[in-house]
């Protein structure tokens, strides 16, 4: 093996560009410092990713840096918050090479381009197992302008931004856990929405402006569905032949029978579930689209309290044997 850098020649090599805002103090210090605007609140998102949980150990290091970070912006985007930076702390694998560390960077590099923010601070150690990268990320919202999971009312109208259960689904295609199917687009999009998440940081706005309650989806749709009305205090409804499908999901869902309940809870979809009034609907989806995310209309906010149900074309329930991800 190559001989490696040490700690503080590593950060300066590969993380120090990272970090251009003046309050990042070049790295050098042990804190970073961040002034909101006037009138902006600061909203604030940990989140980490694990080898073995979140990514495989042979997945390419630019897509395990995108994955850290955008899982985080997503979050982000759910609250209606506009990202700005992030600290990160990595514990590195004991065979890790300096290869794979400037591959990993790179792939920050490109993300902190593509999304607008910048490396404030963080940590780097060594991992007693697998490779562990750990993201707080942080956006601004004008003052009072969060929106919670917590304000959803009966008559809301649900919607879900982009396609639902790519990734699970493409974990399973990967993983050889689910019917084949041709190679070929349709695969090969479920395969790099697994590696790749999308953030939907262009509907920030546009939530703010309709939406009474929103979360992303990243732990299944009828799971995080469930958090939403839990929070809000009320039911609700899917209807799952509306749920929006890739064409890789449409091929697995008429191979595989258990591909459809993969796509309502297997998770990783990082969309955004938002309860939009019935009155603004129409405008909310038009203005989702004009920022470039299509949203779709999946169900509604109904009186009483309890999980949402989920009902097929011909208006039956749906029994699903789990409804999310659980990380424990």
């Amino acid at each position: 093996m190559a001989e490696r850098p040490g700690e503080f020649e590593l950060i300066a090599r590969y993380f120090r560009p990272l970090a251009s805002d003046p309050g990042a103090f070049g790295l050098v210090d042990d804190v970073a410092v961040y002034a909101p605007p006037h009138g902006e609140d600061l909203v604030l998102k940990a989140d980490l990713i694990a080898e073995g949980i979140h990514f495989l150990p042979e997945d390419p290091p630019e897509a395990i840096a995108a994955k850290a970070l955008r899982v985080n912006l997503s979050d982000l985007a759910g609250k209606g918050a506009t990202p700005v930076g992030y600290l990160m702390s990595i514990a590195l694998r004991e065979d890790w090479t300096e290869d794979w560390i400037r591959a990993f960077a790179d792939g920050l590099a490109a993300d902190q381009q593509r999304f607008g923010v910048t490396l404030f601070g963080g940590d780097t150690n060594r991992a007693a197992g697998g490779l562990t990268v750990s993201i707080s990320a942080f956006g601004l919202v004008p003052a009072g302008g969060v929106i919670r999971r917590s304000g959803a009312a009966p008559g809301d109208v649900v919607f879900v931004s982009g396609t639902v259960g790519d990734s699970a689904l493409g974990l399973r295609v990967r993983l050889g856990t689910i019917d084949a199917m041709p190679a070929g687009k349709a695969t090969d999009h479920l395969l790099d929405r697994y590696l790749y998440p999308q953030p939907r940081t262009e509907l920030a706005p546009v939530l703010r402006r309709f939406a009474t309650a929103s979360l992303d989806v990243s732990d299944g749709l009828v799971g995080d569905f469930a958090h939403l009305c839990r929070a809000s205090r009320v039911g609700g409804e899917i209807d799952a032949a509306a749920v929006p499908l890739s064409a890789g999901a449409r091929a697995l869902v008429a191979n595989d029978r258990t591909a459809m309940a993969t796509i309502l809870a297997g998770g990783d979809d990082y969309e955004i579930l938002a309860a939009v009034p019935e009155p603004d609907a129409e405008q909310y989806a038009e203005e989702a689209a004009e920022a470039g995310v299509p949203v779709t209309r999946i169900g509604r906010i109904v009186e009483g309290e309890g999980p949402p149900v989920v009902r097929d074309a011909e208006g039956d329930v749906l029994t699903l044997q789990g409804t999310s991800h659980v990380h424990f």
